[in-house]
């Protein structure tokens, strides 16, 4: 994509919320450094509203004022920056470890029964992702919060339960609740994820695709799935995971070997992305 411009004039932009929320908070950053007033109207739906609301709060750490008008959680809002507002440095500022990615820990110690503490993010973070551990609670998960920190833990007598989530705010920890529900005691249903369809690959297929090759049954639907979890909980040995060139396949997967199974991972290396030393983590905080 080439772009020939001098500078951004400023108007009024009308653009779907519903694929993506990235596209609108990369326009309200660069919004301060329009020429003119800036307004943004969602047409149809704001999906992934914390992401959103993320973007807004850090922004207010530098300075901005942005005016929503309308919800942003289930409406159509519309987002106002006046020409006048600038970035401003607020000389140091907090930045918090990934939410998303601490959810691949959370749900380790909730399979096993072990303790992990993840640090970076806790009851006062800004992630939406943070609500994992809320999930993991209700699957059986003994969950403590501090400001900044999050510590799992789950009675080995306690059996995981299979669970019916929203995910429509978690989108990315959501792909790490599909491996968790291999280990529960009934069916998990992951809705509202159309967005899975829309990432760095087409996480519903490939979802799917790898829960299948590891024992489980799924029941795929437009934007939900409903995994039901093999007999006795027993994952299949030496099952190759395809990642798809995706990330977070290749990082929710591998908690499959949780199960006592030997899980091989295909390109491990796409963890790159977000994560580069994500296995060397893992391997630090497993016991073979």
């Amino acid at each position: 994509v080439a772009i020939d411009a001098a500078g951004v004039k400023g108007g009024e932009a009308i653009i779907s919320g519903k694929m993506s929320s990235q596209f609108l908070s990369a326009l309200l950053m660069a919004a301060p450094l329009a020429e003119g007033d800036v307004k943004i109207c969602i047409k149809d739906e704001l999906i992934s509203a914390p992401y959103v609301a993320l973007t807004i709060g850090l922004m207010k750490k530098f300075g901005l004022k942005v005016a929503v008008e309308g919800e942003m959680r289930g409406g159509t809002p519309s987002f106002f920056i006046a020409n006048d507002e600038k970035y401003v440095s607020p000389g140091t500022i907090l930045v918090e470890g990934d939410a998303s990615s601490a959810s691949y820990f959370l749900a380790g110690a909730t399979i096993t029964g072990g303790t992990m503490t993840v640090r970076g993010c806790g009851s006062e973070s800004v992630q939406g992702d943070v609500a994992f551990a809320n999930v993991m609670e209700q699957m059986g998960a003994t969950v403590t919060w501090a400001p900044e920190s999050i510590t799992i833990t789950r009675d080995p007598a306690t059996r995981l339960k299979g669970v019916d989530v929203d995910c429509g705010e978690i989108p990315d920890a959501a792909m790490t609740l599909a491996v968790v529900a291999l280990f529960a005691e009934g069916p998990t249903t992951i809705r509202n994820v159309y967005s899975w369809r829309l990432k760095e690959t087409e996480r519903m297929k490939a979802i799917v695709a790898e829960c299948t090759k590891l024992g489980a049954v799924v029941e795929e639907f437009r934007d939900y799935c409903i995994i039901h979890p093999p007999k006795d909980n027993v994952l299949k040995d030496n099952v190759l995971i395809e990642t798809y060139d995706d990330h977070r396949m290749a990082m929710a997967f591998s908690l499959a070997a949780c199960g006592g199974v030997n899980v091989i991972i295909n390109d491990p290396g796409c963890t790159a992305k977000t994560f580069p030393t994500y296995f060397e983590m893992l391997a630090s905080v497993t016991q073979p």
